[in-house]
């Protein structure tokens, strides 16, 4: 009975929500979005630089494009190679660095370790909206081109239960953007993952147990514009594809913590003082969308793809660099990362025009099927 009564509610809560955040990008549009300035790499000692520019990152035709141009165009070839320091601390509050660690505000190249050969985006709605369980939904179509990696996700306003990953990240999509790699290796643009990470540490990241991968049917899913989505609440967080019921990942958190979900036993439990088993995804979330390139996290596998750069080198990024010539020809036109629109809707009572297109496409909920017994 409590099982039924639990999927009961959960059909009606996917059906139950109210529209309270929407661009649809017939400009760029800065109460909403905010630019990430940062040379840190997000992280994973990516090669690309995230600055604001109307280069990388520009509306047209109703669009939102994250494109990645070359830093040579900026400071030329020489710069990136030696001689240069790259200062993003900036003059104004619009022009401040917003990431200092990983040495992310001022680089120097001198001759060995470059400047990050490339320029891009990355957008959040860090400080103008986050969202506690609701839905949604980044239409957008991916990227082409070596090397690439577009992301839709989401990170916590507060890092309540720690640093990263204690208080979670939820990646709704992250892709490569190399065509034909490997689908053994996490595949191209025809293939994307989800993932949640979460755990004491970093050390001690649980990511490999939420985790789950989409191919497409066929084509790539930089051939078209799709609807990548996630629904998210106090028993259950999926991710989707285009329609509700193309579920990618589900990890059900209603009667398991994340604490007997990890098995750890040498760590402190982050959430122990939580009275929620979904801790830490029970606090409030931003949206993110970027596009990265390369980086020595493992995400590009040394030896896969012909992949021009080790993640065990002090030079990565000026082996990349070094080697323009195999993946620059494959940035053409396809190498922007797209975004028709974004929506998020809470779990408010919606009214027939708020509803989601995703469940407007899916079956809704047959209740008659479901006994309810005493």
């Amino acid at each position: 009975m409590k099982t039924q009564l639990a999927l009961l509610f959960c059909l009606l809560l996917a059906v139950n929500t109210k529209l309270v955040f929407e661009d649809n990008f017939d400009d760029l549009d800065f109460d909403k979005w905010k630019h990430d300035i940062t040379l840190s790499g997000g992280g994973n000692w990516e090669f690309e630089l995230y600055d604001n520019n109307r280069s990388t990152t520009f509306t047209k035709d109703g669009v939102l494009n994250i494109k990645p141009v070359l830093t040579e165009d900026k400071i030329g070839e020489a710069a990136i190679r030696a001689g240069y320091t790259y200062d993003l601390w900036g003059g104004s509050i619009a022009d401040q660095c917003t990431g200092n660690g990983f040495y992310g505000c001022l680089r120097a190249s001198d001759g060995n370790h470059f400047i990050n050969p490339v320029m891009s985006g990355k957008l959040t709605t860090a400080t103008s909206f986050a969202l506690k369980y609701g839905r949604v939904e980044v239409k957008a179509k991916l990227p082409k081109g070596d090397w690439l990696w577009p992301a839709i996700w989401m990170l916590p306003r507060h890092n309540e239960y720690g640093q990263w990953p204690a208080s979670g990240e939820i990646d709704i999509m992250e892709s490569r953007g190399n065509v034909g790699y490997p689908k053994e290796f996490g595949g191209g643009p025809d293939t994307f993952g989800s993932t949640m990470h979460w755990g004491p540490d970093f050390f001690t990241n649980q990511f490999e147990k939420t985790h789950a991968e989409k191919s497409a049917d066929s084509g790539t899913f930089a051939d078209d514009f799709h609807t990548f989505g996630v629904y998210w609440d106090d028993k259950v967080i999926y991710t989707y594809l285009d329609s509700d019921s193309n579920k990618v990942l589900q990890v059900d958190h209603s009667s398991q913590s994340y604490w007997d979900k990890s098995g750890i036993s040498n760590r402190s439990n982050p959430w122990q003082y939580s009275k929620n088993k979904n801790a830490p995804f029970d606090r409030p979330f931003y949206l993110i969308l970027n596009l990265a390139v390369g980086g020595t996290n493992g995400y590009f596998k040394d030896g896969v793809a012909a992949k021009p750069w080790s993640d065990h080198s002090d030079r990565a990024s000026s082996e990349f660099y070094d080697n323009k010539g195999q993946w620059w020809p494959t940035w053409g036109d396809q190498s922007a990362f797209q975004i028709d629109s974004v929506k998020m809707w809470d779990l408010s009572p919606n009214t027939p025009e708020e509803e989601p297109e995703s469940l407007r496409k899916s079956t809704k909920p047959n209740l008659s099927g479901i006994e309810v017994t005493q």
